[in-house]
């Protein structure tokens, strides 16, 4: 039982950072999906698949993991860098490869 200590990235639907601050601890799974013949619904016998537990800090998801000896693997969020604009910058004289009036 393998788990994953991560960070959740920002989503691709808002321009704020909520809900990316805590670190999540999630269980990778141990076994395929697989279809439902009946209703075409996609399932699986791994229960460990609905946990996800939260935390302040990446070191409070460590020590819970090494508590309750549970393997894990930490991955680093990436920073993304920050570009500065404003809105003068669209009419200013000498932009080089920029769609022009």
């Amino acid at each position: 039982m393998l788990a994953r200590i991560y960070q959740p990235a920002k989503t691709a639907m808002q321009s704020g950072k909520a809900k990316t601050h805590k670190w999540v601890l999630e269980f990778e799974p141990e076994e395929a999906r697989r279809i439902d013949p009946l209703m075409g619904y996609t399932g699986s016998g791994d229960m460990n698949g609905q946990v996800v537990l939260r935390f302040e800090s990446k070191e409070q998801a460590i020590a819970f993991a090494e508590k309750k000896n549970i393997a894990f693997q930490v991955s680093e969020p990436k920073q993304a860098k920050q570009v500065f604009k404003t809105y003068a910058d669209n009419f200013k004289f000498g932009r080089i490869g920029q769609w022009t009036h």
